[in-house]
């Protein structure tokens, strides 16, 4: 049941609409970086008027996504090759240190059956050519990784670095697609790292893993 709190309840609802719809389409990458859009455009696609749109494109500008350029158009904001080799290195780091805290706690069990799932998921996704169902994959196997650690703090890096990863993830496989059966291979080989209790073997995948990234990211 929706919650309404007066005349103000449809607003909120058509202004959550639009970020929602707007960012979904920065991530994925349907609107390109540097294109400009206006709240006209978004109003007209979700039959809204553009008051809630306005809204939407101030909490997107709050988190970079978008850069204002008039009062009522906005700029998708390009992700620079710096931030994104920023974004790869903090991810891997966060990532690294979290699958060391999973083995040195012995939680390395615990998690291996859901990673068992998403490598199925990304399998099935690969084989089908489900190119949103194999990213979505290849998100929640590493989120997964992180969760394990139980700490708090590497969740809290991870969520907030989401976007630009998802956004780079989006980049580099409609880019490089055949890249995603080396990053499936690469996930098969960080699970069993896990699984083993082997922290240098996964650090070394993981290595491996961003440094393609990094090469077909700089390639693009």
């Amino acid at each position: 049941m929706t919650t309404r709190l007066g005349n103000d309840a449809p607003l909120v609802g058509s202004a959550e609409r639009a970020y929602q719809h707007t960012k979904r389409a920065i991530i994925r990458g349907d609107l390109a970086p540097g294109a400009m859009i206006s709240e006209g455009q978004i109003a007209d696609e979700l039959g809204i008027s553009r008051t809630p749109v306005h809204e939407a494109f101030l909490r997107l500008a709050v988190e970079e996504l978008l850069t204002l350029a008039s009062r009522k158009g906005a700029v998708v904001r390009p992700i620079s090759p710096h931030e994104s080799l920023d974004v790869i290195e903090m991810r891997e780091a966060i990532e690294a240190a979290a699958a060391a805290r999973v083995i040195s706690a012995g939680h390395g069990a615990e998690v291996a059956p859901a990673l068992t799932v998403l490598l199925e998921k990304q399998a099935e996704a690969l084989a089908a050519a489900d190119f949103d169902g194999f990213v979505e994959a290849d998100d929640d196997f590493h989120t997964a990784v992180v969760v394990a650690s139980r700490n708090p703090i590497a969740v809290t890096f991870t969520r907030q670095l989401w976007d630009r990863q998802q956004r780079l993830r989006h980049q580099l496989f409609r880019g490089a697609p055949q890249e995603m059966k080396t990053g499936f291979e690469q996930h098969r080989q960080l699970a069993a790292a896990l699984a083993d209790g082997d922290v240098a073997r996964y650090r070394q995948v993981l290595a491996e893993h961003v440094a393609v990234q990094r090469a077909e990211l700089g390639a693009l």
